[in-house]
């Protein structure tokens, strides 16, 4: 499930360095407030086995500002979205959020205009084309083609060689930290966007937005679209837009 948040700001726009770095902080800080226990068990390492923590969110979006040359355009009416595959973690969400009047995006004042719970689509044929607003970052093995690891911070993009199955590897492991079917295929990365850095706490991560094909169960592909695609999800990146 999605919550999609329509807001407002006088703001012409927002610092790049804080396009995706308030949402994590909003969304723990919901879930302190309405759901402590959830948001420390989060916090303390995420859910077995692998430390995931099923949250996401997209950036603010405001389709009317003005656009200028290397700056986000905020203005006027807007939204974004947060989310979570876990029903009880979304309704939390819709709850905490519809209680504030304005929300502190990293600097930029945002007046909550309307908040509303999303239900993901059927996917009842199995398939799904999905396109990220915001960038996917994985991380690769850093090993070079001698098969020597060089580095621990081998930031993949998609057309890295290593990233089609790391990305599906990442898939499986979110369907299977939620007890869902984890036999979810990617069949086609069909584009990819411009190569774009946010920071979002220590270090910048770098990756690219994209558009894939996925078959799997429906109630897998409607968790994923819930969730993200890739890594750090709950930092802003991956956030499916279509």
């Amino acid at each position: 499930m999605r919550v999609r948040v329509e807001v407002s700001t006088t703001a012409a726009e927002i610092p790049w360095g804080m396009v995706l770095a308030p949402g994590r902080g909003l969304i723990y800080d919901v879930l302190n407030r309405e759901a402590p226990v959830v948001g420390r068990y989060f916090h303390a390492g995420g859910m077995e086995p692998y430390g995931m923590v099923p949250v996401g969110h997209g950036a603010p979006m405001f389709p009317l500002a003005k656009r200028r040359k290397g700056k986000y355009a905020a203005g006027g009416q807007g939204w974004f979205e947060v989310g979570s595959p876990i029903l009880d973690v979304a309704a939390v969400l819709v709850q905490g959020i519809k209680q504030r009047e304005l929300l502190d995006w990293g600097g930029t004042a945002l007046h909550v205009v309307s908040v509303t719970a999303v239900d993901p689509p059927e996917f009842a044929s199995g398939r799904a084309r999905f396109r990220t607003s915001t960038p996917v970052v994985m991380k690769g093995s850093g090993r070079d083609s001698a098969g020597i690891r060089t580095t621990r911070q081998a930031w993949l993009l998609p057309t890295d060689p290593e990233f089609p199955a790391y990305l599906q590897g990442n898939l499986r492991r979110k369907a299977e930290t939620l007890g869902l079917d984890p036999k979810v295929s990617l069949t086609e990365i069909s584009w990819v966007g411009g190569k774009r850095s946010y920071r979002v706490g220590q270090g910048a991560k770098p990756g690219a937005p994209i558009e894939v094909e996925l078959v799997g169960a429906p109630e897998t592909l409607q968790a994923i679209w819930s969730w993200g695609l890739g890594q750090a999800n709950a930092a802003g990146f991956g956030w499916v837009s279509a």
